[in-house]
């Protein structure tokens, strides 16, 4: 599939110093859920920034849809939907008129019937006529979405959409992100949910301290990196394992009452059967059987571990 967005060795130095991004090279393929995950300070946000032509970049190049975004700001920023982190928004102002002032900013004729179905689709057809200030946080939350949703954009970025909001809130807007994708949309979203990339992601970058540490398909990754835990609940507690389990990742637990085996996720299924084998040699039972696949959480503290 092409890339609608393409970073070619990124690099954004700013005026203390400080290297928020060192040459991120990343592909993004239209119509696909991307994850970007990191800590705080690791350079998501200036990564989407440079890419909506809100900063410019130290070195490199942007392009969007073959476009260049420090050259061809118009054409790319059209083509762009931003909903940022900061609740920035005219307090004064009606939801109506500011997700529809949004799209006249893009350079898009009025349409009160989109705007009227983006309000819907984000349950705020009831707030319409209400300020911003008269809303609570996650509603002018939706608003922000409201207007980057506005002149129809190709490529939508969130950045940290559902932080502050609640549950019911978070559960309406990836419903309504999957309908974006369903119409074609590319999204990127930086979050610190980490459960919400692990479910609506297609793939998943993980950035820190500027530097993107792997962008992978998500099942793949989670194949890949992901390590599961067999744990057995022996008939007989034991007080040391038997030399001829030393070949298997075996720990004893410290009432020697349970053994953990961990294998990654490619291994399949063959140490499971030699180990179970060994044990029956060596007239160990066990009385239960239990298994635990590492989450796209665990995969992230890992990585970022690492390189810290």
């Amino acid at each position: 599939m092409a890339s609608v967005v393409s970073i070619q060795n990124l690099t954004k130095t700013y005026g203390n110093g400080f290297e928020a991004l060192k040459g991120i090279d990343l592909e993004i393929e239209e119509g696909e859920i991307l994850a970007l995950l990191g800590p705080n300070g690791a350079g998501k946000t200036t990564l989407i920034s440079i890419v909506c032509g809100l900063v410019n970049p130290s070195g490199g190049k942007v392009l969007v849809g073959g476009y260049d975004v420090v050259r061809d700001f118009r054409q790319t920023r059209a083509m762009i939907g931003l909903v940022p982190q900061e609740l920035t928004t005219d307090m004064f102002e009606t939801v109506w008129n500011t997700v529809s002032f949004s799209r006249g900013v893009h350079g898009k004729k009025p349409n009160p019937e989109l705007v009227e179905s983006v309000l819907k689709d984000l349950s705020l057809w009831a707030k319409k006529d209400n300020m911003l200030r008269e809303l609570s946080g996650g509603m002018k939350r939706r608003v922000l979405i409201a207007k980057a949703l506005a002149h129809e954009p190709q490529i939508l970025f969130l950045d940290e959409p559902t932080a502050g909001v609640d549950v019911n809130l978070r559960r309406e807007m990836w419903q309504v992100v999957e309908r974006l994708r369903e119409n074609g949309v590319t999204i990127i979203l930086t979050t610190h949910y980490i459960e919400e990339a692990e479910e609506i992601a297609d793939r998943v970058g993980v950035i820190n301290g500027g530097k993107l540490l792997l962008i992978e398909e998500k099942t793949a990754l989670m194949k890949k990196l992901g390590r599961k835990q067999l744990r057995l609940e022996l008939a007989e507690p034991l007080k040391i394992l038997p030399d001829s389990l030393s070949p298997y990742n075996l720990t004893l637990s410290e009432d020697g009452a349970a053994l953990l085996h961990e294998y990654k996720g490619e291994e399949g299924d063959g140490s499971i059967a030699s180990l179970l084998s060994m044990l029956q040699a060596e007239n160990i039972h066990f009385r239960d059987l239990s298994t635990r696949q590492s989450s796209l959480e665990d995969i992230f503290v890992a990585l970022v571990g690492e390189q810290a």
